[in-house]
């Protein structure tokens, strides 16, 4: 079925042509997602790398040996960056276009990734890890809309996904380069400073290639919107698409051009839209990624294995099973749809919680009471329940990856309207990474409190409020056009102003 009109006080559109277009249906798309999506590379390999490179640095600055206080500040830096960059990179994008986002996260990212290279004291090292952070934050807001802006809404979901498939392959290629550089003089400074390379490639890449052509007809450079569109399209649907432009623009004229951070709490369905979204952003935290990844060394500890070797050996197969998991859901968010994916994926990360925590509390009688003595956990503990631990620990990041992971950054990218996205996406991002900083801060000490069972016990708590969050909050967007997501929430925050949230899905059934 076709959709045939858009509802709403601005009028009826001509019957439009079959979404149909798939995933590999256009080399002019694909180019645009791999090269944006080499902002989430950089995400990934700034957040996998630094777990190696602080095994060297430990070794050649005694201070940082020394104190636990600077290892965690050299690490949690970047994380504190990329709250500020995502917060200002929402700004960014909506004032300068997506394109200049991007360059100029790539240009902070440059200097920061040289500045940790070349470091002769902690502190400068501390000074590239903010500015890193930085750009890091800034490309985890625009690469994400970059794509949504230039992808048929038909396959969106994927190719935003996609972005989240090069951060689990730079978290990937991270620990490939950990291991290369093991026996390299100066081991850290290349760990840390070869990351300057795919953004020099992203840089010189992105200076051929067009802004976002949404961004661009609302700004009134329509003739240039318009030729970026003629490539993602043929002739019938580039009309239907400009059409939805014009429809936007128009609306667009009788609001503000460009909205602060409160105007977006002004308004109830933009209220209700960033509730959804950084909700979801930081469900996706706080239902316990990072913490897993964290545990796993320790997870294969508890199966009778302890040597390093083999730690280092289960992150490359953690991080290819994430990537793995990534591209599951590239395929499966657009044909399920972000709510269905959710939902399972949520129910899967509840049942391998459980089977971890499980692991944990039959191991935990023979144990100490001090937890924060890990290297007891394999001398207490046999291999009889350890298997248990693994299967939890390979079956959340089964289910986590293709869910979890993707939708999150998906939804963000296509539920806001067009002079709110930039702004909306920033600050839900904002509290992506405010709640990666959360965990990474408390876990530790949350687990020397109530034990290392009963914490796993409460991100499956936490599990089970995502789940009702998602069944209750979330709308499905499934193959909506972004003037058509617009005006589901406007039904949500009003009612039913020209047509139901099932008529829109049926249309694009």
């Amino acid at each position: 079925m076709t959709i045939e009109s858009l509802p709403g006080s601005s009028g009826m559109l001509n019957p439009s042509p079959k979404r149909s277009m798939s995933y590999f249906g256009n080399r002019y798309v694909l180019g645009l997602t791999a090269t944006s999506g080499i902002g989430g590379f950089l995400f990934g390999y700034d957040t996998g790398v630094i777990s190696g490179a602080l095994l060297y640095i430990r070794d050649e600055f005694r201070e940082v040996n020394d104190s636990s206080f600077l290892q965690e500040t050299i690490v949690s830096m970047a994380l504190f960056g990329a709250m500020i960059g995502a917060a200002a990179g929402g700004w960014i994008n909506d004032v300068y276009g997506r394109k200049r986002a991007t360059l100029l996260a790539d240009v902070v990212f440059m200097i920061g990734s040289l500045v940790m290279g070349m470091a002769p004291y902690p502190s400068i090292l501390i000074v590239g890890r903010l500015l890193v952070g930085l750009g890091v934050g800034v490309a985890s807001v625009t690469s994400p809309v970059y794509i949504a802006e230039a992808s048929p809404s038909e396959i969106r979901g994927g190719l935003v996904s996609t972005n989240v498939l090069m951060i689990t392959g730079g978290q990937f290629l991270s620990y490939l380069v950990n291991l290369a550089f093991t026996e390299v003089p100066g081991t850290w400074r290349w760990m840390l400073g070869v990351a300057a390379v795919p953004a020099i490639f992203q840089f010189c890449l992105m200076l051929g290639l067009p802004e976002s052509p949404r961004w661009l007809y609302l700004k009134k450079d329509k003739a240039q919107a318009i030729s970026v569109l003629s490539k993602i399209y043929d002739p019938d649907r580039l009309e239907e698409e400009v059409d939805l432009l014009a429809l936007a623009s128009a609306e667009d004229l009788c609001s503000k051009k460009t909205v602060s951070y409160l105007d977006v709490f002004r308004s109830k369905e933009m209220r209700l839209a960033f509730f959804a979204g950084a909700g979801l952003q930081a469900f996706q935290q706080f239902t316990g990624i990072n913490t897993v990844m964290y545990y796993s060394p320790t997870i294969v500890q508890m199966a009778g294995f302890s040597s390093n070797q083999l730690a280092l050996l289960l992150s490359l197969i953690v991080a290819a099973m994430n990537a793995a998991g990534t591209i599951a859901g590239i395929h499966l968010i657009d044909r399920c749809g972000r709510r269905r994916l959710a939902l399972t994926s949520l129910v899967g990360v509840f049942i391998s919680l459980l089977m971890i925590a499980g692991a944990f509390s039959l191991q935990s009688s023979g144990m100490r009471t001090d937890y924060s003595d890990w290297n007891s956990l394999h001398s207490c503990c046999g291999a009889n329940h350890g298997w248990l631990a693994v299967l939890g620990l390979a079956l959340y990041i089964v289910f986590f990856a293709p869910g979890m992971g993707p939708v999150p950054w998906a939804v963000n990218s296509e539920i806001y309207p067009e002079a709110y996205r930039g702004v909306c996406g920033g600050m839900s991002a904002t509290i992506n990474w405010a709640s990666n900083l959360i965990v990474a801060q408390f876990f530790l000490s949350l687990v020397s409190i109530v034990g290392t069972a009963a914490t796993f016990l409460v991100i499956a708590g936490i599990t089970v409020m995502a789940f009702v969050f998602v069944y209750k909050f979330l709308p499905e967007t499934k193959g909506l056009t972004f003037e058509q997501v617009e005006r589901l929430w406007k039904e949500k925050a009003w009612g039913n102003i020209g047509g139901s949230q099932q008529a829109l899905l049926d249309a694009v059934a």
